[in-house]
C-alpha cells in the first residue's frame, strides 16, 4: 500500500500539477529562558536541513524552503502560543517545536490543532504528550521521559547507588520526569527519600536544598534546567556540602553544566538522548563545516524533525499538513532505503520516483506509535571537570 500511494504521489508530481513554492517552516524554540543555551545549536541544526533541501531544487518541483522563528521562553506558555500564532500568520505550514513540554503542549491545544499545522518538537518528552489528541499532528524526535528514567535507574543501580533525592522544575516536563525517575528506581530496587518541585528564577535555593539534605541519599537527581533553578540547586548543595554525587538528566546536561560546576562535580551521571554512528558523525562534520556545534543537546534531533517534515511533503507531493502528515510515519521507518544527513536530496529523489525512504537522520530515527522516538541515550561523566560520553544505551 505504502508504495501504491508514493508511485500515485510521483505520478502527479510529474504530471507538473504540483506547482513550486516558498514554504515556510517555524523553528518555535526558547531562544530565551531557562534553556537559551540549548536553542542556537538546535535551530542552526533545523535550518541546516531547510537549507540542504531548499539548495537541492528537488522538493516539490523546485520548491524553497525559509525558517521564521518563534521565541517559546520554554517556561511561558502564554508567550509560546503568541509566539506560535505569529507564525501562523506569517504561512508557516508546520513547526520545528517546541523546546520544553509544557509550552509545546500550550502550543499543540490551542495553536496546531485548532489550526491543522504539524509540529515535530526536537526535545519536548514529557509522558503527556503521548496521549493527547492530536489529530496526528504531532510528532517527537525525541523519547519519552518514560524511557528515560528507565535509563537513569539502570545507570544509577550500575554503579552502586541505593537511594536517591530528586528535585525537579515545577512544571509539566519536570513533575513527569521526576515521576518516571522514582518509578524507574524504586522498580530497580533502590530507595527514593524524596521527591520535591524547585521553583526556577530563585536568588537562593537553600531552604529547598535543607529539605532534600534532610531526608539525604547517596545522590541527587537534579531534573531542571541547567540555566535556570538545577543549576541553582545543585550550587546550594555543593556550598553546603548536602550531597556530592548527582544525575544529571537531559534539562541539564551541556558544557555549561561543566562550566558552571567543573570537578565539583566530579563523577556525577548524566545523559540526554543521542545516538552514535555513520549519521551522527555526517551530521558532525555538517555543523562544524557551518559553524555550529553539534554536539550541543537536541541539534541532531532538531536536524531531524525538519529533515521529517519535507520528506513527508514529497512523499505526499502537497506541503498541506492535512496531506502530509500521514506520511511522517512511512519516511521514519523501514522499509526503504536509509538517508543520513547530507543525502536529503536522495531522499526527495527517490520519494518522487514513487519509491521507499527509511530515514536514519542524525538520531537514528525509528518512529514507534503515537509517533515518538524510540531513543537512543548518551551516557556522560564529568571527567576532569568536563563532559565526557561514556557510550550510549
Amino acid at each position: 500500500m505504502k508504495k501504491l500511494l508514493l508511485a500515485t504521489t510521483a505520478c502527479v508530481m510529474t504530471a507538473g500539477l504540483a506547482q513550486a513554492e516558498d514554504i515556510k517552516l517555524g523553528v518555535q524554540l526558547a531562544f530565551t529562558g531557562p534553556l537559551e543555551s540549548m536553542a542556537p545549536d538546535m535551530a542552526a541544526g533545523a535550518e541546516t536541513a531547510m537549507k540542504e533541501v531548499s539548495e537541492s531544487g528537488k522538493l516539490l518541483n523546485g520548491s524553497t524552503v525559509t525558517p521564521v522563528r518563534g521565541d517559546t521562553t520554554c517556561i511561558d506558555a502564554a508567550a509560546a502560543v503568541s509566539a506560535a500564532e505569529r507564525l501562523i500568520s506569517e504561512g508557516v505550514r508546520a513547526m520545528v517545536g517546541g523546546q520544553c513540554s509544557g509550552e509545546t503542549i500550550a502550543t499543540l491545544e490551542r495553536v496546531a490543532i485548532p489550526n491543522g499545522v504539524l509540529m515535530i518538537s526536537p526535545s519536548a518528552t514529557s509522558p503527556a504528550l503521548s496521549s493527547i489528541e492530536d489529530s496526528g499532528l504531532f510528532f517527537r524526535a525525541s523519547p519519552s521521559d518514560a524511557r528515560q528514567g528507565e535509563v537513569l535507574a539502570e545507570i544509577a543501580r550500575e554503579q552502586g547507588v541505593e537511594s536517591i533525592a530528586i528535585t525537579y522544575t515545577n512544571n509539566d516536563y519536570g513533575k513527569g520526569l521526576a515521576d518516571s525517575i522514582a518509578a524507574a528506581f524504586q522498580a530497580a530496587g533502590g530507595t527514593v527519600t524524596i521527591t520535591a518541585a524547585h521553583d526556577d528564577g530563585k536568588a537562593d535555593y537553600s531552604a529547598e536544598v535543607a529539605a532534600l539534605a534532610a531526608a539525604g541519599g547517596d545522590a541527587l537527581v537534579v531534573a531542571g534546567y541547567v540555566d535556570q533553578g538545577g543549576s541553582g540547586v545543585t550550587r546550594a548543595a555543593l556550598d553546603t556540602g548536602s550531597f556530592d554525587k548527582f544525575i544529571f538528566p537531559d534539562g541539564m546536561v551541556g558544557e555549561p553544566l561543566a562550566e558552571r560546576f567543573g570537578t565539583e562535580i566530579e563523577g556525577s551521571i548524566g545523559i540526554n538522548p543521542a545516538a552514535e554512528g555513520e549519521g551522527r558523525d555526517r551530521f558532525n562534520e555538517m555543523g562544524r563545516a557551518a559553524g555550529f556545534n553539534p554536539e550541543g543537546a537536541y541539534s541532531a534531533e532538531s536536524y531531524d524533525a525538519a529533515a521529517l517534515i519535507l520528506l513527508a511533503m514529497q512523499a505526499a507531493g502537497s506541503s498541506d499538513p492535512a496531506e502530509f502528515k500521514g506520511k511522517v510515519m512511512d519516511v521514519a521507518n523501514a522499509p526503504g532505503e536509509q538517508i543520513l544527513p547530507g543525502e536529503l536530496a536522495k531522499g526527495l529523489e527517490l520519494l518522487a520516483a514513487g519509491q521507499d525512504i527509511d530515514y536514519v537522520g542524525a538520531s537514528s530515527v525509528e518512529l514507534v506509535e503515537p509517533g515518538e522516538s524510540a531513543g537512543t541515550f548518551r551516557e556522560t561523566t564529568i571527567k576532569d571537570g568536563k563532559l565526557e560520553t561514556v557510550g550510549f544505551r
